[in-house]
């Protein structure tokens, strides 16, 4: 194992256990489903996630970076900049990237048929931050791969951008009681549970809100950012109105699901 993927493994076991401790010691809403058949669908899609990836990327997203480099590809690589602005920069541009493609999936029915497996979760826990199709997968990943070749970011910006996306998705998806002066202070920096739980919201107007993954600015500059649901975080009800049904929360279901 490369150490840039063992960092990665060990960001994301850290993320998870932290998560997972905290929201069952201060959980911020009362669960709508059995937990138990929730994570056994999450983890499942995560365990056929990783396994499209495997199969269909012969590069993990920081070699791929040490070869844009290597052949000069990208803005980065062709300018002479300071080493931390460049990291900076290019940690930045990433997630921007990733902020702008989670809106044009929103956007494009075509897109949005694969997305809304993520958005069909009743309860909104860790586990939902890994609920994605894998074809969604496969499509985030070429955008990544796209992005980096363009950009020319610097290959350690990219593997720390891998690292604390896949922590802030365990994260911001979590279910745990910030207290109301922390939230506030901690969302000017970072996208806090609070702020993305406003994103899964059954109502539609709210569902098209807070597309940030990381930082909540793009959310402020592109003017998509609501600061709190209608009904307030303990009476929103989670999930898509279509969607509801005991059986939406199966595997095989979710699989299923953009095709039907």
């Amino acid at each position: 194992m490369t150490p840039e993927a063992a960092a990665r493994l060990g960001g994301f076991a850290g993320a998870f256990s932290l998560s997972g401790i905290w929201e069952r010691l201060s959980p911020r809403r009362p669960l709508a489903a059995s937990r138990l058949f929730r994570w056994r669908s999450n983890l499942g899609i995560l365990a056929l996630d990783a396994l499209a990836l495997r199969l269909g990327l012969p590069l993990v997203l920081a070699d791929w970076a040490k070869l844009a480099e290597s052949r000069s590809w990208g803005l980065f690589n062709r300018l002479d900049l300071p080493a931390g602005f460049e990291l900076a920069a290019g940690f930045l541009a990433l997630d921007l990237v990733i902020y702008w493609q989670h809106r044009i999936f929103h956007r494009a029915p075509i897109l949005w048929r694969l997305h809304q497996v993520h958005h069909t979760d009743v309860d909104l826990d860790l586990t939902t931050g890994l609920r994605f199709h894998p074809l969604e997968i496969l499509i985030s990943m070429a955008i990544k791969f796209a992005a980096v070749a363009a950009l020319g970011a610097h290959w350690s910006a990219v593997a720390a951008f891998e690292i604390v996306l896949n922590a802030t998705s365990l994260f911001n998806h979590a279910d745990i009681n910030l207290p109301a002066g922390v939230d506030r202070t901690l969302r000017l920096v970072l996208v806090t549970p609070d702020m993305h739980r406003v994103h899964h919201s059954m109502d539609a107007g709210e569902t098209n809100s807070n597309f940030s993954f990381n930082v909540p600015w793009w959310d402020w500059i592109f003017s998509s950012y609501r600061a709190q649901p209608r009904d307030g975080h303990l009476e929103m009800s989670l999930g898509l109105p279509e969607h509801r049904q005991w059986r939406a929360q199966s595997l095989l279901w979710l699989l299923a699901l953009p095709f039907k």
